[in-house]
């Protein structure tokens, strides 16, 4: 029943039920509510695929996942999005505190999924008493729970695994001790912050100013001063911390409580190479509040549930993350590359973020699509709008199996990460373009859920590097460490299980696969100047390829599965708009399956339990 009133000028004299029921409220509910696991036949797919004989213990807790992240979750995150965090700078006497207050709406969702989530050490370790494998749990949880709001993920998972990996392997034991504890929920608690970018820009990071200098007790000393307080061992640990002034620009999850801080060591060379990371904790280790001040928050585009600030560190206590034998020389010159080699677990994280604003985008389209009437039909009946919808569907699963790869494939692909994201990223922005697009002048407006998702996908080309820099370490694996010949025989290895039946398109696939080494040796053989400009659509034609590649290898998958070919379809409507010649007459003359074969391809995609 409708909950609005019935104005006079729905009954107009042009007008009438019929016409009114085109617009009624009721019929364009879109994804929130839906249970996103059961109306998602590709993850579940994916989950019988990648957990084999402990899909049935996991099930039913995904199930209950996917309830709990289209429901209360969606729900909480439009909320929060129009009533973001606010900072609290000071107290009622004017003393400095630095607080970031969250919304109720935030803090609700956040307790829900932290004691939900697939990730925490108490799961992990069920999950592997009844033998079941729980990373591919976990993938699907940051994949339902980006769907619904990527600004809570990066609260929960913004640099996580960095802080707590760096600090077991270089930090005094009391530190770690402490930061165990700020970490029993797990790594994506919500407790940690990155915090590398200055006003000098967060790619160029040999140009930070930060400063650390070593301490020599002198904080301890302070700190007891203030506080009155003893702290046990500290003659022991002393020399262990450092003072870190300096100037964050951007730094997420301003709130945590465990901060990896980049900054360079006195003395130090000014350069890359002269750049060390620090842990920063809220607290001192004698209690006391650390001198780490939140100038302000950002006022950002999306991503509001995430408090995004500008953080300024003063005489800050620090520990350096570094072997102790260089503790003298402030690291060893390999700190930021040490933390690099951690930032391909960030990029997956961004990437899946893309996918999930990709995803989220292809649902709200094709509810909408499928509602929505005009010309005598529904929108996803018309011609046009299917070809938009396929289109769609195909991209999206092209970078689902990327990024699915990316985090189960074994052995990981030193140069996988750079290209998923790029691709992934880019996805997510254009798919939520489309989205708006498919609602006409709707989706331009907030009260619909697509505006939001475009906001919040704009960010992630930027984040953990763009577009350029994801390019530039494409080059650094190709050159230093021939990245491109495990990368080449991965997606030979995934072609090869191809299912048969559809020889042309693995035919296609497997010869793009020899031009594009072809291609990279020819690249390795350009002038310096030219081959970096030449190092973006290189790229993105092994983007192609590896997409190509794994989404024959899932049809391969299914036809041993189930003995379907939705998936081959899939495959073949992606390299044939990817990588396929399309002749003098530009592709106009190819088969319609997108067309012929729309609805496998819909159902295949979303089933709405509603309907």
């Amino acid at each position: 029943m409708a909950s609005y009133l019935i104005e006079p000028f729905d009954r107009l004299p042009f007008g009438g039920a019929e016409k009114a029921r085109r617009y009624a409220t009721e019929r364009y509910q879109g994804a929130a509510g839906l249970n996103w696991y059961d109306c998602d036949p590709t993850l579940r797919f994916l989950m019988r695929r990648h957990l084999g004989d402990g899909f049935g213990w996991a099930e039913p807790r995904l199930r209950g996942m996917g309830a709990l992240m289209g429901g209360p979750v969606a729900e909480r995150a439009e909320e929060t999005d129009r009533n973001p965090p606010r900072l609290e700078k000071y107290d009622r006497w004017g003393r400095d505190v630095s607080e970031v207050v969250m919304p109720p709406s935030f803090e609700a969702a956040r307790n829900d999924i932290v004691a939900t989530s697939f990730t925490r050490p108490d799961f992990v370790a069920e999950a592997k008493r009844n033998g079941v494998d729980p990373a591919p749990m976990g993938v699907a949880w940051s994949y339902l729970l980006d769907q619904a709001d990527i600004g809570m993920a990066c609260a929960l998972g913004t640099g996580g695994d960095m802080v707590v990996g760096l600090t077991e392997m270089f930090a005094p034991e009391d530190v770690k001790a402490r930061v165990r504890e700020l970490f029993a929920a797990g790594e994506m608690s919500g407790e940690a912050a990155q915090m590398l970018t200055e006003r000098s820009g967060g790619s160029d990071l040999g140009a930070l100013e930060s400063t650390a200098s070593r301490d020599g007790g002198g904080l301890r000393d302070e700190g007891r001063r203030r506080s009155g307080r003893e702290l046990a061992g500290a003659e022991d640990t002393a020399g262990d911390a450092w003072r870190l002034n300096g100037f964050k620009w951007f730094a997420s999850n301003a709130n945590g409580s465990a901060f990896v801080v980049l900054a360079k060591p006195e003395g130090a060379a000014d350069g890359v190479r002269g750049i060390a990371p620090f842990l920063v904790l809220k607290e001192r280790r004698d209690g006391s509040r650390n001198g780490v001040r939140i100038r302000r928050l950002k006022d950002k585009l999306g991503t509001r549930s995430v408090a995004s600030g500008e953080i300024e560190f003063t005489d800050a206590e620090a520990f350096l993350l570094a072997p102790s034998s260089s503790a003298g020389a402030g690291g060893d010159g390999k700190g930021l590359a040490r933390m690099m080699e951690l930032t391909n677990g960030a990029r997956l994280g961004i990437s899946m973020m893309g996918l999930g604003c990709a995803r989220r985008a292809l649902v709200e389209s094709l509810c909408y699509a499928r509602a929505r009437e005009a010309f005598g039909a529904p929108l996803a009946e018309q011609p046009l709008m299917r070809r938009k919808l396929a289109e769609l569907i195909v991209e999206t699963e092209a970078v689902q199996a990327l990024v699915f790869d990316g985090y189960l494939g074994r052995p990981r692909l030193r140069i996988g990460a750079a290209l998923i994201k790029l691709r992934a990223a880019r996805l997510g922005v254009t798919a939520a373009s489309d989205a708006i697009e498919v609602h006409g002048g709707n989706g331009y407006i907030e009260q619909w859920p697509v505006a939001r998702i475009l906001r919040d996908a704009q960010v992630n080309p930027i984040w953990e590097g763009g577009d350029n820099i994801l390019c530039l370490d494409v080059r650094r694996a190709v050159e230093r460490q021939d990245a491109h010949e495990p990368f080449l025989d991965r997606l030979t290895e995934a072609v090869r299980r191809a299912p048969e039946g559809d020889d042309a398109t693995a035919d296609l696939v497997g010869e793009r696969i020899g031009h594009l080494r072809q291609a990279i040796e020819k690249w390795r053989g350009l002038d310096r100047t030219v081959a970096e400009a030449r190092l973006y659509p290189l790229a993105q034609y092994m983007a192609d390829v590896y997409a190509a590649a794994l989404l024959l290898e899932q049809a391969g998958w299914e036809r041993a599965d189930s003995g379907g070919d939705r998936k081959a379809l899939v495959a073949r409507l992606y390299a044939r708009s990817r990588l396929a010649d399309a002749g003098p007459l530009r592709g106009i003359d190819a088969p319609a399956e997108d067309l012929e074969r729309f609805k496998d391809l819909s159902d295949g995609a979303f089933i709405d339990g509603r309907e």
